[in-house]
């Protein structure tokens, strides 16, 4: 958006270009939460809805794109925590005009996969063996006691607290995480 933008109105026009740039992507974006099209095009609704709500309270000086997708990524956890489908008919722009190539986000994927390598990497080693022999070799907890010759007190008190390092040193991540590999709790 021009400098020129920022002091606009949020305005039908702006509104309806907004929604043709960001639909899309914001869609894909909705999209790795929800792993379900339908959801994903009606919870990108709903937030332009939202915005267009809300018009008048917009600070267009702040980023419409940030706020755009942090809408989206909140739905998508109330969507999850809640399992309700949102739909509405209140947008005049039809959304299934538009072809959505759901893709997965590389770069959110790989910034992910980096945060919790590091958050592995932040465990005393006895402890990432058995969290990585548990959730990634899917170990259970007597055969990875038996390898490492402790007992099966010792894993279950090293997984419980690598799980509370992961959750606190993962946080932000913890629905996603939750979602992907089924892990922090």
């Amino acid at each position: 958006m021009s400098n020129s933008d920022k002091h606009k109105k949020l305005d039908k026009p702006l509104f309806e270009q907004l929604f043709k740039t960001h639909f899309v992507h914001l869609c894909n974006f909705a999209y790795q939460f929800v792993k379900d099209t339908d959801s994903a095009k009606d919870i990108t609704q709903k937030v332009f809805i939202n915005l267009w709500e809300n018009r008048e309270k917009i600070d267009l000086q702040k980023s419409i794109q940030s706020y755009l997708f942090t809408s989206v990524r909140n739905r998508c956890l109330n969507y999850i925590r809640d399992h309700k489908k949102y739909r509405s008919e209140i947008l005049d722009l039809e959304t299934h005009d538009f072809e959505i190539p759901f893709e997965e986000d590389t770069f959110a994927l790989a910034e992910l996969k980096d945060k919790v390598a590091a958050a592995l990497d932040e465990l005393p080693e006895k402890c990432r063996l058995v969290f990585e022999m548990s959730r990634f070799k899917n170990m259970k907890y007597k055969d990875i006691a038996e390898e490492l010759a402790i007992s099966v007190k010792t894993v279950e008190a090293h997984m419980s607290r690598a799980l509370k390092s992961l959750r606190a040193n993962l946080e932000d991540y913890a629905y996603i995480l939750l979602l992907i590999y089924g892990w922090l709790n």
